[in-house]
C-alpha cells in the first residue's frame, strides 16, 4: 500500500498579503481605541513594520508598538525643531542627502569625523530629529530609507561612545522598525574594528544583515553601491562623481521648512518661521515659508 503524500504548498503572494492585512487588523484590534498623535502615527503602514520587525507575531508586535507610543509620549520627537539642536548640526556629521537612491529612498550621509559635541543626548536628538525628516520626505509608496557612512579622517577620539552607540541602536530597532532598507560603512579603518566588535552585538539579526562594508578597491564593492546609486549622484567620498558639500546655513533653512510641514502634519497650532543663520543660537525670525505636501 502506497501513501500519497501531499508536499506543502506555499501560499499564493494574493494569500499571503491577504493573511498580512488581517493581521494589521487583528493588531489594530488589540491595541485597543486610539485617539490623537497615536492614531495619527498607527498608519496600518506603521503596525505592517512592526508586525514584520516581530516576524508576524501579534504578542511581540502589540508589546512593540506599546513601547513606542509610551517613548514618544515622553520624548516627543515630532515636536522637536532644527533651531534647538542646529548646534550639532554646523559641521554636517550627520545630514540629509540632496540626492536619492536608485529606488528612490531618502538617504541619510553619516560623517563621524566631524563630531563636534560630546553631548550623548545632544547627539541622539539631533540624530533622531533627522530620522524623523527623512521619514517625512520619504516620497509616496516608500518606507525606507539608505545611510551612507564616511569614514574619511576617522579617529576614535571624535567617535561617539559605545553607550551613545548602543542607545542609538535601541531607538532605531525598537522605536523605527523597518525604517532602514541598509547602512553602507564606506571604507572603515582597521581602528574602526575595536569599536565594530563592541557594538554590533546590539544589533539584531535583520539589522546586522543590513550593514554592508564597502572598500573602494573591492571590485564586489563598487558594484554593490552601483545596484544601489547612481554614480553621477554619488559624492566622490563614496566612489561617485559628484560633490559632498556641506552648507550649514542653507541646510539650516531647509530644516525650517521642513519643521513647518512637520507642524501641519501632526496639526499643531505653530506660526512658520524661518531660520536667520545656522548657527548655534539662531535667531528664529517669524515669515512666510512655503508648505509643501506630505508623503505619508
Amino acid at each position: 500500500m502506497y501513501l500519497l503524500r501531499r508536499q506543502a504548498q506555499k501560499p499564493s503572494p494574493e494569500d499571503d498579503s491577504a493573511q498580512k492585512d488581517a493581521k494589521v487588523r487583528e493588531l489594530r484590534a488589540a491595541l485597543g481605541p486610539l485617539s490623537g498623535r497615536n492614531l495619527k502615527y498607527c498608519t496600518d503602514g506603521c503596525l505592517r513594520r512592526y508586525l514584520e520587525a516581530r516576524s508576524w507575531n501579534l504578542d511581540k508586535a502589540k508589546k512593540m508598538v506599546e513601547e513606542t507610543l509610551r517613548w514618544r509620549a515622553t520624548y516627543k520627537p515630532e515636536e522637536t525643531r532644527w533651531h534647538e539642536i542646529a548646534h550639532e548640526g554646523e559641521t554636517g556629521k550627520v545630514s540629509r542627502a540632496n540626492f536619492h537612491d536608485r529606488l528612490g529612498r531618502t538617504v541619510l550621509i553619516m560623517r563621524p569625523a566631524m563630531q563636534n559635541t560630546n553631548s550623548p543626548e545632544g547627539n541622539i536628538r539631533h540624530l533622531v530629529y533627522l530620522i524623523e525628516n527623512g521619514i517625512l520626505n520619504l516620497p509616496e509608496g516608500q518606507e525606507q530609507m539608505s545611510w551612507l557612512v564616511d569614514f574619511s579622517g576617522f579617529s576614535l577620539n571624535t567617535n561617539v561612545s559605545v553607550k551613545t552607540a548602543r542607545d542609538i541602536i535601541y531607538i532605531l530597532q525598537n522605536h523605527y522598525p523597518e525604517r532602514l532598507a541598509v547602512a553602507f560603512l564606506y571604507n572603515p579603518p582597521r581602528i574602526f574594528q575595536a569599536f565594530w566588535k563592541a557594538v554590533k552585538y546590539f544589533l539584531d539579526p535583520k539589522t546586522f544583515q543590513k550593514v554592508k562594508f564597502v572598500y573602494p578597491k573591492g571590485k564586489e564593492s563598487v558594484e554593490l553601491m552601483k545596484t544601489f546609486f547612481d554614480v553621477e549622484n554619488l559624492p566622490s567620498e563614496f566612489g561617485g562623481q559628484a560633490t559632498l558639500k556641506y552648507d550649514h546655513e542653507e541646510f539650516s533653512r531647509m530644516m525650517a521648512e521642513d519643521d513647518v510641514k512637520t507642524a501641519k502634519f501632526w496639526g499643531f497650532d505653530e506660526k512658520p518661521c524661518h531660520i536667520k543663520n545656522g548657527l548655534s543660537g539662531a535667531e528664529v525670525v517669524p515669515g512666510p515659508l512655503p508648505i509643501a505636501p506630505i508623503a505619508s
